[in-house]
């Protein structure tokens, strides 16, 4: 069965930084294009950083200079790599996948607070 499985979420002061792994197993094959999305309470999900197969990246102009994405072709994960963290980034991250269909994973909360 095709799943994406989020890991790397916590809590963090701000100011401090957290890594997100999406990897992607089962049947799913030719990823395309893998991002990261974020919902925090209240609002709704919006695209905080994508990457195509070629490492193409785009990225919200909130997160701009703070976060990267990577990922891994041959073990199909997606990295979020999040620096200078603001209290405004606390959400939960989904990670999310494009083959021939489309694949969310559940989720991980990440909480920026002292």
């Amino acid at each position: 069965q095709a799943q994406l499985v989020e890991s790397g979420g916590g809590l963090v002061q701000p100011g401090g930084s957290l890594r997100l792994s999406c990897r992607a197993s089962g049947s799913i094959f030719k990823i395309n294009t893998m991002a990261w999305y974020r919902q925090a309470p209240g609002k709704e999900r919006e695209l905080v950083a994508k990457i195509s197969r070629g490492s193409g990246t785009k990225y919200a102009e909130s997160v701009k200079g703070r976060f990267t994405i990577t990922r891994d072709n041959v073990k199909n994960i997606v990295y979020l790599q999040m620096n200078s963290l603001k209290s405004e980034d606390t959400a939960v991250y989904y990670c999310n996948a494009a083959s021939t269909m489309e694949y969310w994973g559940k989720g991980t909360l990440v909480t920026v607070s002292s």
